[in-house]
């Protein structure tokens, strides 16, 4: 599950993956789904975790699939989202969080597709 978060001036939240897949990379925030979670309870637990911010979970934006080891496919949920409290920091598997503006978002080291399926969404940053 992910989470598409933008700010009062129209960026994006993003999070740097420390952990296997696109570790390095720049991506949404968001995870899996622990037994017994709703997405929408899945997307606001790793949205705090990631990045000390409470959320909430708004409508599907749109599902990707992206490959796996051993040939396994991960089907990808993500979701609008609007921030109702906490303090932008980095945790959990994040190593750092910030807001990226479309300029920067083209300039950073983004996980496979994202920036293409957020074009196809309509959903790139707005500022």
């Amino acid at each position: 599950m992910g989470a598409l978060v933008y700010d009062a001036a129209g960026r994006l939240l993003l999070v740097r993956r420390t952990r296997p897949p696109a570790a390095g990379s720049w991506s949404l925030p968001g995870g899996r789904v622990e037994p017994g979670e709703t997405d929408a309870r899945a997307v606001a637990r790793e949205v705090q975790e990631e990045t000390g911010l409470d959320i909430t979970v708004g409508a599907l934006v749109g599902v990707v699939e992206q490959d796996g080891p051993d040939g396994a496919v991960y089907e990808i949920r993500d979701y609008a989202c609007e921030v109702r409290g906490g303090t932008l920091r980095p945790g959990g598997d994040a190593g750092d969080a910030r807001w990226v503006s479309r300029e920067e978002l083209t300039t950073l080291p983004t996980s496979p597709g994202l920036v293409e399926t957020l074009a196809g969404w309509r959903a790139l940053p707005q500022s």
